[in-house]
């Protein structure tokens, strides 16, 4: 070894932070899209799944079968996070509640019947196309 040389030093803790980042930016630009635009903008999905890839790798997370699940985990996580956050500003707006008091009180029975009645095939549709897309480029 060189005395000039460095050693390199493995940085694999990196990666938890940049996941919590990935997954809090692209639930909060899922939120605020779907919001501005009044429809639940589905097609976040596919953004959601390549954002959390590319923080994954950004963090120094190993490819392998490891980061596709955390992957895959990360996009349905999000996806719910923001179906559960456009469902709580609609029904707490109409009650005059502000978004987090209205996601706090609503309940998962509530929260799934008003996801059934707002999301539509091609919601599930571009879900499915994220997942995809996040297991291709987390692999």
């Amino acid at each position: 070894m060189l005395p000039t040389s460095v050693p390199v030093r493995s940085r694999h803790w990196l990666w938890p932070p940049m996941l919590l980042l990935g997954v809090v930016t692209a639930t909060l630009a899922w939120l605020f899209i779907a919001l501005l635009s009044g429809r639940q903008a589905g097609w976040m999905a596919v953004l959601a799944a390549l954002d959390i890839a590319f923080m994954l790798r950004l963090g120094t997370f190993r490819a392998g079968p490891a980061r596709v699940v955390v992957t895959l985990l990360a996009t349905l996580l999000v996806a719910l996070a923001a179906n559960w956050g456009i469902a709580s500003a609609y029904l707490g707006g109409s009650m005059g509640l502000n978004p987090w008091d209205s996601a706090l009180r609503m309940g998962p029975f509530m929260a799934w019947t008003l996801l059934g009645l707002a999301n539509g095939a091609v919601e599930w549709l571009w879900l499915g196309v994220a997942l995809v897309i996040g297991w291709w480029v987390a692999k």
